[in-house]
C-alpha cells in the first residue's frame, strides 16, 4: 500500500479549506488527510468486479403467449372479511 505524500498535501489543503481556513487545526487536517490517503490507497489495490452479463429476454410466439394466459394464476388463500363490529370504548 503506497501513500503519496502529495496525495495527503492535497487532502490536508482541501480539509483546510472546506473548513474555512482556520488556524491551529494543521494536526487534525493532516490526520484526517493521511487517513483519506490510506483508505484511497487500500480502495485501488482491491480487483474491479467483472460487470454482470444481462441476458436478452427469450422472444415469445404468439401461440406460447396465449398458452401461456390459459394456465389459472396460483390460487391465493382467501383473508377473513374484516370485521364490521365496532367495539365501545372504555
Amino acid at each position: 500500500m503506497s501513500i503519496d505524500e502529495q496525495r495527503v498535501r492535497e487532502f490536508a489543503y482541501q480539509i483546510w479549506e472546506s473548513e474555512g481556513k482556520p488556524v491551529g487545526q494543521e494536526d487534525r487536517h493532516w490526520a484526517m488527510a493521511y487517513k483519506l490517503a490510506e483508505a484511497e490507497a487500500a480502495s485501488e489495490q482491491l480487483p474491479t468486479p467483472k460487470p454482470r452479463r444481462i441476458s436478452k429476454p427469450k422472444a415469445v410466439t404468439l401461440a406460447e403467449a396465449e398458452a401461456q394466459a390459459e394456465q389459472p394464476a396460483l390460487l391465493k388463500k382467501q383473508r377473513a372479511p374484516r370485521s364490521t363490529t365496532k367495539i365501545p370504548k372504555a
